[in-house]
């Protein structure tokens, strides 16, 4: 999956829930943020995975009795999708062709034979 996270972007949380934490973590799903930071992040126990800090909530030392030490560990990526303000054009951009993908000719030329 490719990430078009960027610092300052609004993205809204569309995965609210963690298994196996009873910490409440902070976000909402459907609630909008803003992105403070955006990058790969590796964690001792959870790999190394895409993550995003938000400007609106920090989440200090991960210390207590559940936690792993880390600190102001970011949520991974896939919990959030950015914010579209114009939904149809950013389906239209879906299928615009990429710039640099090789481009079939419209008419195919029948080659000659030679004798």
């Amino acid at each position: 999956m490719s990430y078009d996270f960027h610092v300052g972007q609004k993205v809204v949380c569309i995965d609210d829930t963690f298994k196996h934490v009873s910490i409440d973590q902070g976000i909402r799903k459907g609630e909008i943020y803003t992105l403070r930071w955006v990058g790969e992040y590796t964690h001792y126990i959870d790999g190394t995975f895409f993550g995003v800090k938000l400007e609106e909530l920090h989440r200090g030392n991960d210390d207590g009795p559940e936690g792993y030490g880390a600190a102001d560990m970011p949520f991974r990526a896939t919990r959030f999708r950015p914010l579209v303000k114009d939904k149809i054009s950013s389906l239209r951009k879906l299928l615009a062709p990429k710039p640099d993908a090789p481009v079939e000719p419209k008419v195919k030329v029948k080659k000659k034979e030679e004798v």
